[in-house]
This record gives C-alpha cells, structure tokens and sequence, in this order.
C-alpha cells in the first residue's frame, strides 16, 4: 500500500512513521510519500526519520516531493494534516479573537472559524486532486477544524472521506481506565457517545450489561485520575450526568477559560510557533541528534495542551496522553479500510450511512437517482451533517452507530454549533462574506453581531487573502 501525507512536513509526521514500522501496524504500508510545499520542512522532518532508532519492522521507504501531480499518482491512501499560513496563522486566530476580549482557541470559537475559511478551499484542490489522480484512494482527514473541513469535502469524495480526531477515543479510554473497565481492543461495545468534533458527550459505559458512569461521576477521587475528570467540578459531572469532551472546558467554564488565557504570557499558539521557527532549522542540520530533538520538543509541546485549564506547575502525566493518538487512530482506521478486519472507532463521518460509493451517476440513471436513506445516528440532526460517533470501520468505510437522542441542552448547542458549521462551510465554498459574518455572529462563543463584525474585520485584516474569496462585493 502507498500511503500519502498531505502536511508531510509536519510535526507529527514521526509519530505515524514510528508507528509504521514497529508493533501492530508494521507492514501495513510499502511506500510512504511525503507532500508539503515546503521543502525545508520536508527536509527536517525526512532527517527525523533517518535518525529514528529502529523499530521490530524492516524501515519503510520514504519519498518527498513539493510536485502534487507526483504526489498523487498512484497512492492507495491519503492522510491529510495540513496548515494554511502555517503556525504564524495560528497566532493570529487566537490574537484577533483574544484582543476582542474573548476566547482565543484554535479550533473552537472565533479562532476555529477563521481557521476553517482559510483551510476549506485549500482541501477542497487537494479533493480535486484525489479525484484526477488516485479516485479509488481513501481520505483519513487530521485537517482542522475535522469536522467542518470533512463536511466540506463529502459532495467532493462522499464517504471516502473520513475526519480523524483523538481528544474523544482518548476521552473514553482514560474514562474507562479510571472505572477500572477494560476495553476490548478496536471494540466500543457499551460505550455511548454523541457530539461533534470537539463538542461531545461520553453518556454511557457499560461492564457486565450495567451503565458504570453514573458511579464514576459520582466518585471524586477517580475522576480526578485522568484529565477530562479534573477539569470541571465533580458536582457538575455528576449532576450533567454526562462526560464532556475536554474541548466544552471552553463551553463550560468559559470565563475561566478566557481569563488564563489572557494572564499568559504567550498564547498557545505563539509558544508554537517560537518552538517551530527554532526546532525546523536545527533539525535539518542536527544530523544524528535529530530524532532526539524532536522528541524533546514534542513531549514538550504535549506539556503545553490545555494549559489554561491547569494550575500553576501542574503537569500532564502518562494517563492523560493515553488514548491511541492521532496516528494510532488513523492507522487503525487505514488497515479496516485496506481489508485488514473490522474495528470500531470514535469518527467523523455522515450522520446517516452514504452512498457505499461515490460514482456519479451518469446516463438516463442520473435523472432518476435518489441517495441512501438511513436513521441518523444522532437524532434530531441532519443525516448528511458529518457528526463524532462511535462507527464500525470495514473496507466499506466508516458506518456511523446509532446513538441515544441528546437531551434538551446538548442537542441545542449540537444545533447551534452544527449551524455555525454549516455557514461557515458556505462562507468558504461559495465565498460568502455574509454567511461568513452570521457564522461570527451565531457561535455561542460570540454571539454579537457587533462582535461578528469586528472579528470578521480583523482576520481580513490578518490574512489579506481572506478578503479575496468573497464574490459578488457582499460586505
């Protein structure tokens, strides 16, 4: 199988190499093609590889290229990680939003939006490309915002697209390992899930046929053993009777959220960006100390996820990194779709099953051509949403499983967010200042449409080609 990174410059590329050729995943994949339209990324990361220390599998071949046409050819499976205006845009999603007064986050708020209007057009060429290049290949997106750049992409690859994501499999491994529930590997039985890409709710996990949640938010000591347990009061778990997604901390405890934020003496994304514009250079010239390095900054930049949610000295420990990883979760995905057997993973797909594949219909059939119809696997949103659920992966693609319907406040703010999605997704497709401003103006992390206004002005102002989409003269 030759498999593609898209982003093959980036800085998690090791970790998925790492897992290629040692453990479970080794032999799954006999090329692997780096694409990035930096060559002096590529060039450190192909020197991190070089200097990995080897694993229990033969090493894989690696090959990078700037040249998409020569990219694509031929390739079985694409991974896609890319970042428009690189980590510098980082800075300003989080900046613009940030000195407005209100919450700077990368890919939730105001700061997700601007992100994914810049991202969007940018995977939608890549999509293209798949289509003329590799039109039988499989798409596993890490592209964020996953789920908005996923939705965007499904008129263009249907199900052959997939958004892959860690914080909610993560979420439930490290809520089971605090029950003491072992989980069988690439099983989610008992397990109930529902959300969206980083906005979800672990609302069931069972052991022995009985519902044990309950007892775990009922149990302080346990919850304070892994993450997601320390960031809100135990009170509140246990009277929400649910488990949030890490990401509603930016929900839930929104001022206190925007407070640290503001208090630090760097935003996140700017500590990102230093520790970039500093490692790449010395990666590329560290010769035998490269993988060494990297390694180095990568546990540290771990350390720096989510900071704003922790205490002064407080420090991320191995059960809050446990989880399986973006890779693990993508390569699990890779060798179900290449017909390696069945697993089950916390996904974003379609919220009702697709089409089992994407040809268009041609000829007299066309005319008469109706789509699947399936139960959403969420109730009470769209069927063609791309929703975070619990799916089974085959050599089909993901099958979305049904999921237990949201109450009153969670499908609301699943609504709200859902729509937001949505504007945005048009924002960026058909280049819609308007829809992109009422996406502003609607998130619950806004809600002003003065606020809407001056966000939308300040990323033009940022990113002078975000002005440039807009069609028609819609201001």
């Amino acid at each position: 199988m030759r498999l593609l990174i898209a982003g093959g410059g980036g800085f998690r590329v090791p970790l998925i190499y790492r897992a290629l050729v040692s453990g479970r995943f080794s032999g799954l994949v006999t090329e692997l093609v780096l694409f990035d339209v930096d060559p002096a990324r590529l060039q450190a990361v192909t020197a991190v590889l070089d200097t990995m220390p080897a694993g229990q599998g033969a090493r894989l071949p690696v090959r990078g290229t700037t040249n998409p046409a020569d990219a694509f050819v031929g390739v079985d499976m694409v991974f896609a990680a890319i970042r428009p205006d690189g980590t510098a845009g980082r800075v300003s999603d989080e900046k613009v939003a940030q000195d407005l007064g209100l919450l700077g986050q990368e890919t939730t708020g105001a700061g997700g939006i601007s992100y994914a209007l810049r991202t969007i057009p940018h995977m939608l060429d890549l999509a293209r490309l798949m289509r003329q290049h590799c039109p039988d290949a499989w798409l596993l997106n890490f592209t964020n915002p996953a789920g908005m750049v996923t939705e965007a992409l499904v008129p263009v690859l249907g199900n052959r697209v997939i958004g892959i994501c860690d914080s909610a499999g993560g979420l439930v491994h490290r809520a089971a390992g605090a029950a003491g529930v072992q989980l069988a590997e690439g099983r989610l039985d008992g397990v109930g899930y529902y959300g969206l890409n980083h906005l979800g709710w672990l609302y069931r996990l069972e052991s022995g046929g009985r519902d044990i949640l309950p007892g775990l938010l009922a149990d302080a000591g346990a919850l304070e053993s892994f993450e997601e347990g320390r960031l809100f009061p135990q009170p509140f778990l246990a009277g929400l009777g649910l488990l949030p997604n890490e990401y509603l901390y930016y929900y839930y405890q929104r001022d206190a959220a925007r407070q640290a934020m503001q208090a630090m003496a760097r935003t996140r994304g700017q500590a990102i960006h230093s520790q970039q514009q500093e490692l790449y250079p010395r990666l590329a010239a560290a010769g035998p100390a490269a993988y060494r390095l990297w390694e180095e900054a990568r546990r540290s930049r771990e350390e720096g996820y989510l900071a704003e949610a922790r205490g002064e000295g407080e420090h991320r420990n191995e059960e809050d990194l446990a989880g399986g990883g973006y890779e693990r979760v993508a390569l699990a995905a890779m060798r179900a779709l290449a017909g390696g057997g069945d697993t089950q993973l916390i996904l974003n797909t379609m919220n009702a099953l697709p089409p089992p594949s994407l040809p268009e219909p041609r000829g007299p059939a066309a005319a008469t051509a109706t789509p699947a119809t399936a139960q959403p696997a969420i109730p009470g949103l769209p069927a063609d949403a791309v929703v975070e659920v619990p799916c089974t992966v085959t050599a089909n693609g993901a099958v979305p499983l049904p999921q237990q319907a949201p109450a009153g406040p969670q499908l609301g703010m699943l609504r709200q967010v859902k729509e937001v999605e949505r504007l945005t997704v048009h924002a960026a497709t058909a280049g819609s200042r308007d829809a992109a401003l009422e996406a502003f103006a609607r998130h619950p992390l806004v809600g002003s449409g003065a606020l809407a206004a001056a966000l939308l002005s300040g990323y033009e102002q940022a990113f002078p080609g975000l002005g440039k989409m807009w069609k028609g003269g819609e201001r």
